[in-house]
């Protein structure tokens, strides 16, 4: 493949595509409006897990009611706003929020979850200089001693579908005998297995890395605010944004490129309307923050009432415990409410112990590309050359290499593989 391809947006999703590109031979120029991972890619938990990915949309999210997704506090937040493009993915969203919907969005991830690791292993045992690593244990934590009874039935769903699923459940005593930081306050469990994590900062730096040492060049601090499609060659109208850390922000229109993939996240819809992606993306944002503990948990640890997720990281200034949670519906470029923050302390601070949640570092916010119908979009449009990855909500670092992947084989061979039909951005 002897294609220069153009990939808008440097999180997982965009430079795991441009490496699988580089893979089939193109050559790609990677456009980024901050730096490498500047948007959900940087701050989230982590997770590569199968077990759990599954379309956001589902009934249990229409029992939150109105009081609820309206207070700061609430897992899930809808700002009172006037916003009509948020009222449409709202109204989709409640829709899509149905057992049956749910079933078959379920069953058009089964394939690409069983293909998700082995996309990561190939990453890794090339030349990106980052681990993947087993989440054992992978603990779900509940309050009451019953409380687990949802999420082992959404497991048994997701089996049903036809995915494999291994999970023990555990007593208060178990979990604190698997994971001694977990508080009192635990009274159950829910061990999954076959599951693994990684550190997104640091992984992002090694797959950014990796894609420059092949001749990929990374163009940083530079937004796309066009696409410009004309006689099957591509062109970007660019401006100068952020300067970031290795490249100042460069303005005007691009030289010719032979395709362009958008996979700018939740900015994607104001690029990709024009070609035929009538799906609308919407911010759903997290927040996380790092913080010390006596004892850093062994693996990653799961409140799935709270919505709070606990990843072991190793950073420069030594092990810490990532605290991430919350969904937040709101313009992704909005600040960081603080109050969100808050949130998340006052519900992971009575389950877990030597935890200093007061000691907090790396406050973060950052906006999920969320769909109505909770699956991504990840194809052609209707121009030649212009194709889209993005779209996965809470699943983009899962999920980004093996998109990648065959996204790259589409473009590279013009035909689409089967795991990526249920995903196509003209749906």
């Amino acid at each position: 493949m002897s294609q220069h391809v153009a990939v808008v947006g440097a999180g997982m999703v965009g430079l795991s595509t441009a490496w699988f590109l580089q893979e089939q031979g193109a050559s790609v120029t990677v456009y980024e409006r901050d730096h490498v991972a500047a948007g959900s890619s940087w701050g989230n938990a982590g997770w590569l897990t199968p077990a759990l990915t599954a379309p956001l949309p589902e009934p249990a999210v229409l029992t939150y009611g109105i009081r609820a997704v309206l207070s700061p506090s609430s897992p899930v937040y809808v700002p009172l706003r006037a916003d009509p493009s948020l009222l449409r993915f709202l109204a989709g969203f409640a829709r899509h929020s149905t057992a049956r919907k749910w079933g078959l969005g379920m069953r058009s991830y089964v394939p690409v979850n069983r293909l998700a690791l082995e996309a990561f292993e190939q990453l890794v045992d090339t030349d990106v200089a980052a681990p993947t690593r087993s989440a054992d244990p992978f603990l779900a934590c509940f309050r009451g001693s019953d409380e687990h009874a949802a999420l082992v039935e959404e497991l048994e769903h997701i089996r049903a579908a036809g995915q494999d699923v291994k999970y023990d459940v555990l007593t208060a005593d178990e979990a604190r005998a698997a994971e001694p930081a977990l508080s009192t306050q635990v009274r159950s469990a829910v061990r999954l297995h076959g599951q693994r994590y990684l550190n997104p900062p640091a992984f992002m730096e090694a797959l950014a890395r990796a894609v420059r040492s092949r001749g990929g060049e990374i163009i940083e601090g530079t937004a796309v605010d066009d696409v410009l499609h004309r006689g099957g060659e591509v062109r970007l109208v660019t401006r100068a944004s952020t300067p970031a850390s290795s490249t100042l922000g460069q303005a005007g229109i691009s030289s010719t490129f032979d395709a362009v993939v958008i996979a700018n996240g939740a900015w994607l819809s104001a690029l990709v309307r024009k070609f035929g992606v009538r799906r609308l993306v919407q911010a759903g944002r997290g927040y996380s923050f790092s913080v010390p503990a006596e004892r850093v948990p062994a693996g990653p640890v799961y409140f799935p009432t709270q919505r709070v997720a606990c990843t072991p990281l190793d950073t420069p200034e030594g092990a810490r415990l990532r605290i991430a949670g919350m969904m937040e519906f709101r313009a992704p470029d909005a600040a960081l409410d603080r109050r969100r923050i808050r949130a998340i302390v006052e519900a992971a601070r009575p389950l877990l112990h030597g935890v200093d949640l007061d000691r907090r570092t790396d406050e973060w916010v950052g906006s999920r590309p969320c769909t109505a119908d909770g699956l991504p979009l990840v194809g052609a449009t209707t121009a030649p050359g212009v194709f889209v990855a993005g779209g996965h909500g809470m699943w983009g670092i899962a999920l980004g290499p093996l998109t990648g992947k065959l996204l790259a084989h589409r473009i590279a061979t013009g035909t689409t593989p089967a795991e990526l039909v249920p995903f196509d951005p003209l749906r």
